[in-house]
């Protein structure tokens, strides 16, 4: 488990405006993150992060329980969105050191697209970039955007998606088994560096 921070700032906006794209990632406009992910959603920039530690487990992450989307649900190490004029990999190394207090060297993965509703909620509609990162430095997680974290093993993840799909959230039941089944060599050699 990681050392929470209770002084941590807030980082996460919902008035921040999200970079809408198509499926190509042009881009179309932009759109305040809470009414890109009403309704059905819009289609925008994310990405994911999973982060290993230096004994190979990656870290999980329980979403805070005031998140709009998948609150309480356990997702990836670190997942949000680039903001206007940003870049999706200045995004992601900002977002890290933001929500785990950790900077690393990202390596990209692969991008795709998600469309995932929440109930009545609203949903998540993203072209998703995927990176993968080691870091030895202590995780100390804001609380904002965490509720809890824990680092597990990548056959701990493997069984927990198969014997309880219910508790995580979509995109990372869409994302690790692909890492494993394509992007696993990858892995290997960031773990190794």
């Amino acid at each position: 488990m990681s050392n929470p921070d209770s002084t941590a700032p807030i980082v996460s906006f919902d008035d921040e405006p999200l970079i809408l794209v198509d499926s190509d990632d042009n881009v179309l406009g932009y759109k305040p993150k809470a009414a890109a992910h009403e309704g059905d959603g819009v289609l925008h920039r994310a990405f994911s992060i999973f982060l290993f530690d230096d004994m190979g487990r990656v870290w999980l992450q329980q979403r805070a329980p005031g998140k709009q989307l998948w609150g309480g649900y356990w997702a990836n190490s670190c997942c949000s969105h680039p903001r206007r004029g940003e870049t999706v990999d200045d995004a992601a190394s900002r977002r890290l050191h933001e929500e785990l207090g950790v900077s690393a060297e990202l390596t990209f993965l692969y991008r795709f697209e998600y469309h995932a509703h929440f109930g009545t909620i609203g949903a998540e509609h993203e072209l998703c970039s995927v990176y993968v990162a080691k870091s030895d430095t202590p995780v100390t997680t804001n609380a904002n955007e965490i509720a809890a974290s824990q680092a597990v093993t990548p056959d701990t993840l493997d069984r927990e998606l198969a014997e309880h799909p219910e508790r995580y959230t979509p995109w990372l039941k869409l994302e690790w088994p692909r890492i494993r089944a394509d992007h696993w060599d990858t892995v290997e050699r960031v773990l190794a560096d």
